[in-house]
């Protein structure tokens, strides 16, 4: 654990975030009383195209419809 005071933190602020950012425990101090941690916040692991291929083909909305598909979509019998 390392402790700081605000002053200290304001200067080594860069350093004290990666420190965090490496898993060591930051707290910065008002004084000698301790006041906050710094930890990181978790990220996400968000990846696009996550399902491609898992799903299949989907319909074609730039295709013309079938005849008796658009007759149903327009409400004719």
């Amino acid at each position: 654990m390392q402790q700081f005071t605000i002053h200290a933190a304001k200067t080594n602020l860069s350093k004290l975030i990666e420190a965090a950012m490496s898993g060591e425990e930051v707290i910065i101090a008002k004084g000698s009383k301790p006041m906050v941690r710094l930890v990181p916040i978790a990220q996400g692991a968000f990846k696009v195209g996550l399902l491609k291929g898992k799903l299949g083909a989907g319909p074609d909305f730039f295709e013309p419809m079938d005849a008796g598909d658009l007759d149903l979509w327009e409400g004719a019998k």
